[in-house]
């Protein structure tokens, strides 16, 4: 994919262009890698002045046609950094073999204030290797916000009161969002 976006980015000049030769995947790969870390030798070049993938010419095009938002409305988003009301959050996967369980487990985390909130999505099939064997199941998936510092302390909470072997916790960094949420979300966990 880098190869191609790399051999064609000197066609890339127009806007029409663009919806014609690029995939609109590979527009949000750019949009999410950036340019320059898909293809370093173009990011010095004259039609990339930036090195990134706001200097592309299609990236207004992109916001007209996918974005939910009229232009006159900003979201105020916060970098987990940047912000001395917030801390370094993650978003946690654990799945359950079915409601009841997820419920259970999900209130309890809550209880112990080991996340703020929990998500739990029903109709999961999983489909994954057990010693030697393919297995599918019908699965709930609990998507848990929380503090990083707790990501210890809450994964062992779900080792002692889940009933599988080896409970799925997965832990994805929250690198920002809306500062009234992520503060909401720091108080509402203990320290």
């Amino acid at each position: 994919m880098a190869a191609t976006v790399c051999c064609r980015a000197s066609e890339l000049v127009s806007s029409s262009t663009i919806r014609r030769r690029l995939p609109l995947v590979g527009a949000f790969c750019v949009l999410s890698l950036g340019f320059s870390n898909i293809c370093p030798t173009l990011s010095s070049s004259c039609c990339l002045k930036t090195g990134c993938a706001q200097s592309l010419p299609f990236v207004p095009l992109l916001r007209s046609k996918f974005s939910t938002q009229s232009p006159d409305k900003t979201v105020h988003a916060v970098k987990m950094e940047g912000n001395s009301d917030t801390v370094p959050s993650i978003v946690v996967y654990v799945t359950v073999p079915n409601r009841e369980a997820g419920r259970k487990l999900a209130e309890s985390i809550i209880k112990e204030k080991l996340a703020a909130c929990v998500n739990i999505v029903p109709g999961l099939e999983s489909v994954y290797l057990w010693e030697g064997k393919i297995n599918t199941d019908p699965e709930e998936l609990l998507i848990i916000k929380t503090r990083q510092s707790l990501l210890g302390a809450l994964t062992d909470h779900v080792k002692a009161n889940h009933e599988y072997d080896v409970p799925e916790v997965i832990a994805l960094p929250i690198t920002g969002g809306s500062p009234q949420y992520l503060e909401w979300l720091k108080n509402s966990t203990r320290d």
